[in-house]
């Protein structure tokens, strides 16, 4: 009965997001359609963690700077920068014809210096609790020396600083608008971006249209975007979005689903002859590393036993995973953390499969503890259960139990921040280019939920070195500084790297200049649809 309920629930969804009030007529072929299976959870840029949120913020607002799609960092709002010559102070020239999106309240309000000071003081205030506040540890002061200049002072010199600022977090917003909507400003939010909020159903439909007054024009002088509208339906489950999809309700698919990879890929990661001639597949190196993360304050002795977690990394073979589940889409992570492409990756395999050694490290425990079935949850999301589940019946064989919990996106979005996982599944996506964004996962100072420090580890060496690293302008001084903390993480087993992964995008044949970039943003401005 259940299953009966839940079908008709998706077939309602589906039909009012279909017939919605928002007819777009003559220009329905100017619509881009796409699905979010995940829950959006706020339009605010301050609180924009999570790729389902940056994905539709990314439409809505713009930052001093933004990364290109080879993550060069080039001008957004500021048209051009200096940086000081001790590397501490940046000074940011502004555009000075950039709107905000039109309101009762704003009256065609232009962007000044000033509103970049508001906004970094809100990413601040304890009140707000952004998850994004550790974007600007490093800031010192911040200043608007008048309407067009906008003057940063960091503590000491840091070169991936202008990747930080980069960050949807670090987006302009209009003082007027947020102080009037106070939380509402969640799901009423106002911007500069290529597209402005229309309106939003909650897990049924999201639209935004296109803003006629958006700064950016092509290389002709074509004004940008080109879309007339973007459609983001809810529907939760990966196999009815890639229906939607084949039925060209849909205009893109991202990333790579167990209920349907078999049916558009070969085992080589190739289209399958059903779906050449209508579909086009991308594929690209993605700054992702998926893992499994370990609670460092966790009551249970079995997940604080460091000889189960290296007994877990042992225990299975990331090779066969890759191959059997993901059709080859993806790179084995024994190799640490950071991914490949970034500097500070080592190529050092630290846990090759070794069933044996993994055995005996369970041996070892049991003897030590006296706990002869040491057992562990590892709570996932049903897009991964695969995974899990393909972990959970190697690791039986090595002497551990472990019992796999699913639960929606959103709730373990929500209880992974909050501390009340054990043993998590989870990913990291680069929000800017360099290995101090994966690193920062584990500095003491990060404790989710006010850092992205979800496993609370703590350990004073690496705390230093992560310090240190800050600070280093040297190129090979730093990466060396990053490999030593790597290897702190694999040492610990903290987490179980899993894969590193790719970029994914299935689209059809009458979509165009989407591309692709290493940390999966969806970029819309210069999309057509013919």
């Amino acid at each position: 009965m259940n299953k009966i309920i839940i079908k008709i629930k998706l077939i309602l969804t589906v039909l009012l997001f279909n017939s919605c009030s928002d007819k777009f007529n003559d220009k329905d072929n100017l619509v881009f359609r796409y699905n979010e299976h995940k829950n959006i959870s706020s339009l605010d840029p301050a609180f924009a963690k999570d790729n389902a949120d940056i994905w539709v913020i990314n439409q809505l607002f713009n930052g001093l700077v933004e990364m290109d799609k080879d993550l060069n960092i080039i001008p957004s709002i500021a048209k051009s920068w200096t940086i000081s010559e001790d590397g501490k102070t940046y000074s940011f020239n502004l555009k000075t014809d950039i709107k905000f999106h039109k309101h009762v309240l704003l009256n065609d309000r232009k962007v000044i210096a000033n509103d970049f000071t508001y906004s970094f003081d809100r990413i601040l205030d304890k009140r707000l609790a952004s998850p994004g506040a550790w974007v600007l540890d490093k800031v010192k002061d911040y200043q608007a020396v008048n309407d067009s200049v906008f003057k940063i002072e960091l503590n000491e010199p840091f070169n991936a600083f202008l990747g930080i600022l980069s960050m949807k977090y670090c987006s302009v917003v209009p003082k007027e608008i947020v102080e009037h909507y106070g939380n509402d400003f969640r799901k009423n939010p106002i911007g500069t971006g290529p597209f402005k909020f229309k309106r939003w159903e909650e897990n049924i439909k999201l639209v935004l249209r296109k803003n006629e007054n958006y700064f950016e024009k092509d290389e002709s002088g074509n004004p940008l975007p080109y879309l007339e509208a973007i459609a983001v339906s809810f529907i939760p489950e990966k196999q009815s979005e890639f229906l939607e999809f084949i039925q060209s309700n849909l205009d893109f698919i991202s990333g790579l689903d167990d209920s349907y990879k078999d049916e558009i890929l070969n085992t080589n990661g190739t289209l399958s002859n059903k779906y050449s001639k209508s579909v086009n597949v991308v594929r690209a190196p993605y700054l992702n590393t998926e893992y499994l993360g370990f609670y460092n304050e966790s009551t249970n002795s079995t997940v604080k036993s460091k000889l189960i977690r290296k007994a877990i990394n042992y225990g299975f073979d990331r090779n066969k995973m890759i191959k059997f589940l993901r059709n080859g889409i993806g790179v084995n992570a024994n190799s640490g953390f950071i991914p490949d492409g970034l500097p500070g990756y080592s190529k050092k395999a630290y846990y090759k499969y070794n069933p044996e050694l993994a055995k005996k490290l369970v041996s070892d425990y049991i003897d030590k503890s006296g706990d002869k079935n040491p057992t562990l949850k590892l709570t996932t999301t049903s897009n991964y259960l695969v995974f899990c589940e393909f972990i959970q019946k190697e690791i039986e064989k090595i002497g551990i139990t472990i019992i796999v919990d699913v639960i929606p996106p959103s709730s373990l979005k929500e209880a992974k921040a909050n501390g009340k996982l054990d043993f998590f599944r989870a990913s990291w996506v680069a929000d800017y280019p360099d290995a101090q964004n994966y690193l920062s996962l584990y500095y003491s100072k990060n404790f989710a939920p006010l850092g992205p420090n979800y496993t609370h580890f703590s350990n004073e060496i690496y705390d230093k070195l992560y310090e240190e690293s800050l600070g280093e302008t040297k190129q090979l001084e730093k990466e060396l500084l990053y490999k030593k903390m790597d290897s702190i993480i694999m040492e610990e087993s903290t987490i179980v790297p899993l894969f590193y992964d790719e970029v994914i995008r299935f689209t059809h044949k009458n979509i165009f200049n989407l591309g692709v970039n290493p940390i999966n943003i969806l970029d819309l401005r210069k999309v057509t649809k013919n």
